[in-house]
Parts: structure tokens; sequence; C-alpha cells
């Protein structure tokens, strides 16, 4: 089984290329939409996160309280620190498992989508990591147009690695400064090289 992970900052068009694959039937393991579901009502994160922040960091019908717990630890970065450490503890497991079970089925192919590539849980599993790159004023724009304010844009854009940094890690990178179709060609193309010589089909 060859397994993709797809990374890349916020703003850069990461999910529109883990969404290229969905919509050809390709299992697509997405981190964030993961970690909403152990953090949702009864997920499997809530008690250790209660634990740090307290009992009102969950809300009465049993989901993550999201708007207090902002408010606490965007301040206070060695709890945002201790928060993100069981969150991404919950969603790698889960990552873990759910790659299991695909190579247990003969998958061909799976993909991760994955913001944040941590090394032991997504770098160290991917047998290729395709990055989605793009400018800064060219990510504010988009986030912008998403109903984002600019200045929380930046701040977000400004705790994640540099654009540098994602392209070094980057087997592959797509630069996704232009056109949605100009993006597409681009994938096209990788999808040719890196998959179909390998007999993967998508």
């Amino acid at each position: 089984m060859f397994v993709l992970g797809i990374t890349g900052g916020i703003g850069s068009g990461k999910s529109t290329v883990s969404g290229y694959f969905r919509d050809r039937g390709v299992q697509v393991l997405d981190a964030d939409e993961i970690s909403r579901q152990v953090t949702d009502v009864g997920g499997v994160a809530l008690p250790e996160i209660a634990e740090l922040l307290g009992a009102r960091a969950i809300t009465a019908n049993g989901a993550l309280n999201r708007k207090y717990v902002a408010s606490l630890v965007f301040s206070e970065k060695n709890k945002l620190d201790k928060l993100s450490s069981i969150i991404h503890h919950y969603v790698l497991t889960t990552i873990a498992e759910e790659i299991a079970k695909a190579a247990e089925k003969k998958v061909k192919l799976i993909v991760l989508d994955v913001p944040i590539p941590v090394k032991h849980g997504f770098v160290d599993v991917c047998n290729q990591i395709w990055v989605v790159s793009a400018s800064d004023p060219v990510r504010l724009d988009r986030l912008e147009a998403r109903g984002m304010d600019r200045d929380d844009a930046k701040k977000r854009m400004l705790m994640q690695m540099t654009r540098e940094e994602y392209e070094e890690l980057g087997d592959v990178v797509l630069v996704n400064d232009g056109t949605l179709e100009e993006l597409y060609e681009q994938i096209d193309r990788a999808v040719k090289e890196e998959l179909n010589e390998r007999g993967i089909r998508v």
C-alpha cells in the first residue's frame, strides 16, 4: 500500500488537493476532521482535556467548549502546547488504526491530509509527501475571502512553519499561486509521474 501525505500551510490549498483524491474514490484521512471527531460529543480526547483545563472546557452536551478553550490557550503557550499534544496523540492513533485497516483490505493508495507534518505518525509513515505551497499574500487573500479576519489569519500563519520549511519536506511541491485549473494540471502531472508509474491508478 502506498501512503501519500499531503501537507501545507493554512490557505495554501491543501484541502483542494486532498479533495481531488477524495472525488476519485481514494480514502483520505483528514487530520482536522479527525481532530474534530476526538473532541466532539463523547470524543476520546475529552477526559484528558478536562483534566488539563477544567470542567468548563467541556460543554453541557459533552463536547469541547471551543470558545472557552481558545480564550484560555491562545494567551498561554504552555497550555496550548499541552492541549495540542493531547489532541495530536489521538489524531495520530486514529490515523495509524485506519492505515492498518486499509492495509488489511489490500488498498493500493491512502491519502493523509495533515496541516502540521509531525515526524512520528506522519513523515515516518508516508511513502511520499506532497507539499502544497502558496505565497503569503495569496494565502491571506484566500483566508479573508473565507471570512477570516486578516490579522487573525496572519497570527495563524505565524504559528505554522514557513513556506520554505514546508517545501523542504516535500518529495513533490505543488505551487498554488494561480488558478484552480493550473493546480489541477500540476496534480494530474504528479499523479501520472509519481503514482501511475508505480502502477497506482487514480
